[in-house]
């Protein structure tokens, strides 16, 4: 998918790709803005307590470093957004190094707080994981979350391996 050319990183969106790339990186901005909540398991997730043991050190800790993680964490789920193709169209998306880098943080979260809901642990198999779930329901949201977490995976690999080469 992504190909280096030069300084950028390169790939081709199809239209379908383009909104689930858009739903999902919309999806982090809103759980990061009203969605916000310290109870809800993802933001636990991609916030995690620096010292599970000392509940004042983790607050302390966070007063001084959340509102910066949380911002960056939004700013790089809109480097995503800003990167795509306007509009209901496929296309091609050209990154930067430092957009790049943003992709591959941003996916991460993405695929963190999906891995979350979907309740995907170190060791889950994730082809067995979408085979059971055809079998259930082959047209269940269930799915379709699966596809979209394995893809969101490819990308994340395929564009690492651009970084690399």
């Amino acid at each position: 998918m992504f190909r280096r050319h030069g300084d950028r990183y390169v790939a081709v969106f199809a239209v379908d790709e383009v909104r689930v790339l858009r739903k999902v990186a919309s999806e982090v901005v809103g759980l990061l803005t009203d969605g916000f909540d310290h109870d809800d398991p993802v933001v636990g997730r991609l916030f995690p307590e620096v010292y599970p043991d000392d509940a004042a050190s983790t607050a302390e800790f966070r007063r001084y470093t959340e509102g910066d993680l949380k911002t960056a964490k939004i700013d790089q789920a809109g480097a995503i957004l800003a990167a795509l193709p306007d509009g209901e169209a496929g296309g091609e998306v050209r990154l930067d190094a430092e957009a790049a880098e943003a992709w591959l943080r941003a996916l991460n979260d993405a695929r963190l707080a999906m891995g979350v809901r979907l309740e995907i642990k170190d060791g889950t198999d994730l082809g067995e994981e979408l085979d059971d779930a055809v079998a259930e329901d082959p047209t269940s949201s269930r799915v379709f979350q699966l596809s979209v977490y394995a893809y969101l995976g490819y990308l994340q690999e395929s564009l690492l391996n651009a970084l690399i080469d």
